[in-house]
């Protein structure tokens, strides 16, 4: 299990790392598994001022800046579903 986990979030660092650079500080990801709904904030959590969605991802902006994605049904773009 653990040699899982540690392989997992080796994939994961350079998508990680594109996604920090959007932001100033601090991600945050939140994963919601009963509504299947993966929440990414750039930055501290906040409301936004406008938001758009674009098959199944919302992204929320706060004065023409990019706050925070949401993914709607998160794990249909996982690639062991092999739907990317």
């Amino acid at each position: 299990m653990e040699k899982n986990l540690v392989k997992s979030i080796k994939e994961a660092v350079d998508d990680l790392l594109k996604l920090f650079s959007i932001g100033r500080r601090k991600l945050w990801v939140d994963y919601d598994k009963e509504a299947d709904v993966l929440y990414v904030n750039f930055d501290e959590p906040q409301k936004a001022d406008n938001a758009r969605e674009e098959k199944g991802v919302i992204t929320r902006t706060r004065k023409g800046k990019i706050v925070g994605l949401t993914v709607l049904n998160a794990s249909l773009f996982s690639s062991k579903n092999n739907l990317n």
